[in-house]
């Protein structure tokens, strides 16, 4: 359905469409005209029926953007997916070595006592390759954490909202957004562990391996298959909180942007404006993650770093002031980057197949 699309105020039909105020397109103008100002981009659902002529599907007919991919369709789905696979892979691929220095500062602090001296004991170390250790690793497993957190993010948004209907999903919608990030973060680490868990070896012991293609099968030698999942419970402790703050931060942020920053209303911003707003609440958003998450990312490397380790063995080993603050600036840093760039690259694919970008400010009130 290209030219056409069907928004109602329930769903009658069983295809319910997610409240307006999680997203905004280029119809968003038109559906300022035809209905209440307050049912538009970014605000409260309808209270009243559209000023158009019902469908013979139940819904309302109204012109639509010009979109590539229809909302909340199959291509939809997918292209929230690969959009997502595209921008967290590329990403932490990008700043590997930060990550690289991130995960030795936190299992030998002594010896990388700060980043610029870490990176110099690197440089001598193990050369300028060593930067680079276990990108691939990095690459296949957040590419595919980043498919899954992205595109079940978008699912679950939809699914949770239409289950609480369009009263209680517009007035407690970050509490949609909290659980819909929750929820795909379950199933997108599941894919991510195994190579997190060779990564931070590969990263930290270098003589263990070169990299993904000996470092796998080695680490399954010594600790077998379920080895690889050992640190699965710390790592949804750092990644559900991390992405819960993640997307409910980002929409916050970037709606509050649109009502009190920028003057002019979503729909009429340019693309390259929107994108450079995405990247600038994911940032800020990223900066909340790190902090959030960090406790979590510190058990993390350490369990993957020692062999047989627990949790308890963790925290007795860092301590709790540990816990929570070794290797945070510089995490800081990288995850700021990261997010930044992830709502960038991942807006900008949506545009690109001509979908509209993430999150959007309610229009102001029509004067009386």
């Amino acid at each position: 359905m290209k030219d056409k699309m069907f928004l109602s105020n329930y769903d009658h039909s069983g295809n319910s469409l997610i409240p307006n105020f999680l997203y905004s397109s280029s119809s968003s103008k038109i559906l300022h005209e035809l209905n209440d100002p307050m049912n538009t981009n970014g605000g409260v659902f309808h209270q009243s029926p559209p000023l158009v002529s019902p469908s013979n599907g139940g819904g309302f007919l109204i012109p639509a953007p010009k979109e590539k991919v229809e909302m909340y369709s199959p291509a939809f789905y997918a292209a929230c997916t690969a959009s997502g696979m595209f921008s967290t892979g590329i990403t932490h691929t990008a700043v590997t070595p930060i990550d690289v220095l991130k995960c030795n500062m936190q299992i030998d602090p002594a010896k990388y006592k700060s980043i610029s001296s870490g990176f110099g004991v690197l440089l001598r170390e193990q050369g300028f390759k060593g930067f680079f250790r276990g990108w691939v690793p990095t690459l296949l497993g957040y590419s595919a954490q980043g498919a899954g957190k992205f595109g079940f993010y978008e699912f679950f948004k939809k699914y949770y909202s239409d289950i609480v209907g369009p009263e209680y999903a517009s007035k407690y919608k970050t509490l949609v957004y909290l659980a819909g990030s929750a929820s795909a973060e379950v199933i997108a680490d599941v894919a991510l562990c195994p190579m997190e868990a060779v990564k931070v070896r590969v990263q930290t012991q270098p003589g263990f391996a070169r990299g993904l293609a000996d470092g796998l099968p080695k680490f399954v030698k010594s600790e077998g298959v379920l080895g690889l999942y050992k640190g699965l419970v710390p790592l949804w402790g750092r990644q559900i909180p991390y992405t819960m703050m993640k997307f409910a931060s980002f929409e916050t942020i970037v709606e509050m942007m649109y009502k009190y920053a920028i003057p002019t209303p979503k729909d009429q911003c340019s693309k390259s404006l929107q994108l450079g707003v995405s990247f600038a609440g994911g940032y800020v958003a990223g900066v909340f993650c790190a902090v959030v998450s960090h406790p979590a990312d510190n058990l993390v490397s350490f369990l993957n770093n020692a062999k047989g380790a627990s949790v308890g063995d963790a925290v007795k080993k860092l301590g709790l002031w540990g816990l929570f603050t070794r290797g945070l600036p510089i995490r800081i840093v990288m995850i700021g980057t990261l997010t930044g760039a992830q709502w960038g690259i991942y807006d900008a694919f949506k545009v690109f197949v001509g979908l509209p970008t993430t999150g959007g400010a309610p229009p102001p009130p029509a004067k009386a």
